[in-house]
């Protein structure tokens, strides 16, 4: 115990040697927090989120578990090593979540699902289906495990999907109403990025879709591809009005069923998307994008496939 008569005039009460915290939380990322963030779709990609998966995919009903085929558990988890393996390749951080229950959820693989990135940290999903409800709360471990702040965790009966929002610019973010999120979740992560300086604006998903990045892709800052006659005009004439180039995919075989289409941007013009499309492939070839092709094939049995499987934790600031 101090022998001091007060306590007025210490450092702890406000006196000489007080260090008060100027900086802000932005500024605090990088030295306090983890370096993390994104503010565009399309900046050099730096770290990812993975879930290697285990025994949750041998399910005994796929359908009932949200997957549209029973994955080949030794090639799905082999095709998932050589994608965490292109990744490091390409200078990108692997962090992998690792659930504590066992086995965990089949779906928690995929990971762009559970969180949403802002340019000051997390938004926790809240899966709208009960197949996925409790899948964030292994994400949020993780990233508080990494120091990756995060900024909210919905409330209420909020429901959402990471996979739903998109950045358009540092100034405004696009996300989608659906079958995945809706107006209640809106409303709370419109709250948040208004926060950050950031404009929501909401777009309605076509019925029978699911996510909003699986109806568009930014590959760069005047680059952007779309489904056509699915996607929302308003999204398009956003971009546009961005100064975005708004291309809309060939329909080979409706894009092989989206797999062709479920891609990461690795950096401006750059991306990895999923081996074995070369109509698809060509067509981004074609606007001078730089393809790097994974073989994804079994893993997308379980609904999803490279975009889905990443949850993005950091872009490069440009």
């Amino acid at each position: 115990m101090s022998n001091q008569a007060t306590t007025f005039g210490t450092a702890a009460y406000g006196g000489p040697g007080w260090s008060p915290r100027t900086a802000s939380h932005a500024e605090e990322i990088g030295s306090h927090w983890a370096a993390c963030g994104i503010e565009n779709e399309w900046a050099p990609l730096k770290a990812v989120l993975l879930h290697r998966p285990g025994p949750e995919l041998a399910v005994e009903d796929f359908n009932a578990a949200q997957l549209l085929e029973q994955p080949n558990f030794a090639r799905a988890v082999q095709q998932h090593d050589a994608l965490a393996t292109t990744y490091r390749t390409a200078g990108v951080t692997v962090h992998y979540v690792e659930p504590a229950v066992s086995p965990a959820s089949p779906n928690q693989i995929f990971c762009a699902d559970l969180f949403a990135m802002t340019p000051e940290g997390a938004i926790l999903a809240r899966p709208a289906s009960t197949v996925r409800a409790g899948e964030e709360r292994w994400v949020a471990r993780r990233l508080a495990d990494l120091g990756v702040p995060i900024l909210a965790t919905l409330t209420g009966h909020a429901v959402f999907e990471g996979a739903d929002l998109i950045w358009l610019d540092r100034r405004t973010a696009a996300i989608a109403r659906g079958l995945r999120t809706n107006d209640e979740a809106i409303a709370q992560i419109g709250a948040i990025l208004a926060r950050l300086g950031t404009e929501l604006i909401p777009f309605d998903l076509p019925f029978g879709t699911m996510h909003l990045m699986g109806l568009i892709r930014i590959f760069d800052r005047d680059l952007a591809v779309a489904w056509p006659r699915r996607t929302p005009f308003a999204l398009v004439r956003a971009l546009e009005a961005r100064g975005a180039k708004v291309h809309f995919l060939p329909e080979e075989a409706s894009a092989s069923q989206n797999t062709a289409f479920n891609c990461v941007t690795l950096g401006p013009r750059k991306i990895l998307m999923v081996a074995g499309h070369p109509v698809t492939q060509r067509f981004f070839e074609d606007l001078g994008v730089t393809v790097q092709a994974q073989p994804a094939d079994e893993l997308a049995k379980a609904a999803g496939a490279i975009g889905c499987l990443s949850g993005i934790v950091a872009r490069g600031r440009v």
